[in-house]
């Protein structure tokens, strides 16, 4: 895929995770997920960490400060338009064709840069899906975006299921909608947002 194709994917998926997030009563934060073993306030906190600032660090080819790292970012009550802020910082940084040159440093590997923001735009999608369907919401991606999905979980998913990012894939039919396949791949149940 093509810089400006991604780069638009990654226009589209962030300002989808930006909607769901405003979409994500205060209330439910403590609520348990079908992701194992996190309540809703922990996935909302890896979202929007990985998503937003790794996104943008990864850009500048910064590493990730500890105090992001732990921060909470859900006990500001305005963390989704802190999210959604960050999330513009961080499609802008992506926004330089020269950003998608070369490798990015991960300390013990590197990746080519096109490669890890296409990891991150999955997670953007696939978590954001996740978000959504513990809050009763739906995550829209067009077709195009949920194809890259799609390649980015078919050619990853051995090494997230190594760290236990993925379950087993679930079946679904062949002919069923991109990212319901790309769900499916990564282990998640697309019928839980139907």
């Amino acid at each position: 895929m093509k810089y400006d194709e991604t780069h638009r994917s990654l226009s589209e998926c962030a300002a989808e995770a930006a909607r769901v997030a405003r979409g994500v009563p205060a209330a439910r934060l403590n609520e348990p997920t079908h992701c194992t073993d996190w309540d809703l306030r922990a996935l909302v906190n890896h979202w929007v960490l990985y998503t937003s600032h790794g996104l943008e660090h990864r850009a500048l080819r910064k590493q990730l400060p500890e105090d992001l790292v732990a921060r909470d970012f859900t006990a500001d009550p305005d963390w989704p338009a802190a999210y959604a802020a960050q999330l513009e910082r961080a499609v802008d940084a992506w926004a330089d064709p020269d950003v998608w040159e070369g490798e990015v440093d991960l300390g013990p590997a590197a990746l080519p840069a096109a490669d890890l923001a296409g990891m991150i735009i999955k997670e953007m999608a696939v978590h954001g899906w996740d978000v959504a369907v513990t809050t009763g919401q739906t995550f829209h991606v067009s077709d195009a975006a949920a194809r890259l999905v799609l390649d980015v979980v078919e050619r990853h998913a051995d090494l997230y299921r190594q760290y236990d990012g993925f379950a087993a894939p679930v079946a679904v039919p062949a002919d069923a909608p991109v990212f319901e396949r790309a769900l499916a791949a990564s282990g998640r149940d697309p019928r839980l947002g139907a």
